[in-house]
C-alpha cells in the first residue's frame, strides 16, 4: 500500500479519536470549571479523555512515520469535522446546514493541500541545535500567550495547538531516528527528543482542558488552526518539506488552506450557536420559594450554548 494513502488512514483514525477526546475534555470542563488540578486528576472522565488523546496520539506517531508533518497535521481538522456530528448526537438533533457547509468547505481545503503536499516518506530528522531552538522559541511563545489577560481561552487555545504542532514535529524526528537502522537505537538525540516531546505533549493537553472551559466550538477550532501551522513551518523550513507544482502548487495550497480555516471556522459558529429560539407559548409558573424548593446551591447546572449535552 502506498506510503501517503497508510499515513492519511491513520489521520483519519486518529482525527475521530481526538474529536472524542475534546468532547470528553470540555464537558469535564463545563462541569468542573473552578475545580482544582488534583480534583480534576481524581475524575474517571478526566483519564478517559487522557486514554482517548494517547490513543490518538499513537496512531499520529504511526502515521508520522509513513506521510510528512504537510500531509498529516492538515487532516487533524477532521477532529472538528468528526466532533460535530458527535456533538449533534448527543444534542439528540440533527445536523444544521451551516455545519453540513463547513464540513464540505473543510474537506474540499483539506483535498487541494493533499494534493500540493503528498511526498515521500520522511527521511530528515532534527538536529540537537535545531531541536533546542525549537523548544526554547516555542516555550518563550507559549509562555507568552498563557500570561494573564483578556480571552484567555483562545490563547490557551493558540499555545495548546502551537505546543501540539511543535510535539508532532519532535515525534516525526524520533520516529525516523528510531526506525533508521543506520544509528544506534538510543542515542542521546532520541531520547532528548523524547523527553521534550512528552514536555509539549501533556502542555498541550493541559492548555486544551483549560481552554474548553469557555465551551468546545471556538477553541477546537483555533487548537485545530494552530497546530497544522506550527508544525508546517517547523517542517518546510528545517525538514526539507516541499509543496509540488512550483508556483501553482503553492497558490493551490494557500487556496486549499484558506478554504479548510473558513471551513473550521464555520463549525465553531455552529458548535457556539444555541440550538434555536425557545418553543413559544405561557411562561412557566414560578417556582415559589421555601423549604420545600431546592436551593441554588442545590440546582442541577445547565449547559451553556456551546456544550453538548451529556449523555
Amino acid at each position: 500500500m502506498n506510503a501517503a494513502l497508510v499515513a492519511v488512514l491513520l489521520s483519519l483514525v486518529s482525527a475521530c479519536a481526538y474529536a472524542a477526546a475534546a468532547v470528553a475534555q470540555e464537558r469535564l470542563a463545563s462541569r468542573a470549571a473552578g475545580a482544582g488540578a488534583l480534583r480534576t486528576l481524581n475524575s474517571g472522565a478526566w483519564w478517559w479523555a487522557v486514554a482517548l488523546n494517547a490513543s490518538a496520539a499513537l496512531l499520529h506517531v504511526v502515521a508520522l512515520k509513513y506521510g510528512p508533518l504537510t500531509v498529516v497535521q492538515p487532516l487533524g481538522a477532521l477532529t472538528l469535522v468528526a466532533a460535530v456530528p458527535l456533538g449533534a448526537r448527543l444534542a439528540g438533533r440533527r445536523v444544521s446546514a451551516i455545519e453540513w457547509r463547513g464540513t464540505g468547505l473543510t474537506l474540499l481545503g483539506l483535498g487541494a493541500l493533499l494534493l500540493t503536499a503528498s511526498g515521500p516518506a520522511p527521511e530528515d530528522v532534527l538536529s540537537v541545535p535545531e531541536a533546542l531552538t525549537v523548544t526554547g522559541a516555542t516555550a518563550a511563545l507559549i509562555g507568552a500567550l498563557s500570561w494573564p489577560g483578556t480571552r484567555p481561552g483562545l490563547r490557551h487555545a493558540t499555545a495548546s495547538g502551537i505546543a501540539s504542532g511543535v510535539a508532532s514535529a519532535l515525534t516525526q524526528t524520533v520516529t525516523v531516528a528510531v526506525t533508521d537502522r543506520s544509528g544506534p537505537l538510543l542515542s542521546v538525540q532520541v531520547i532528548g527528543v523524547a523527553v521534550l516531546v512528552a514536555a509539549f505533549a501533556a502542555g498541550g493537553l493541559l492548555l486544551s482542558q483549560t481552554a474548553y472551559r469557555g465551551g468546545l466550538g471556538a477553541p477546537l477550532a483555533v487548537v485545530t488552526l494552530a497546530n497544522p501551522v506550527a508544525a508546517a513551518v517547523i517542517g518546510l523550513s528545517l525538514l526539507g518539506e516541499r509543496l509540488r507544482g512550483g508556483a501553482g502548487g503553492v497558490l493551490l495550497a494557500l487556496t486549499g488552506a484558506a478554504l479548510a480555516a473558513w471551513g473550521v471556522l464555520q463549525l465553531s459558529r455552529a458548535t457556539s450557536e444555541p440550538a434555536g429560539p425557545p418553543p413559544a407559548g405561557p411562561p412557566p409558573e414560578p417556582v415559589p420559594e421555601g423549604p420545600a424548593s431546592a436551593g441554588p446551591g442545590l440546582m442541577p447546572r445547565q449547559p451553556g450554548p456551546g456544550h453538548l449535552t451529556p449523555l
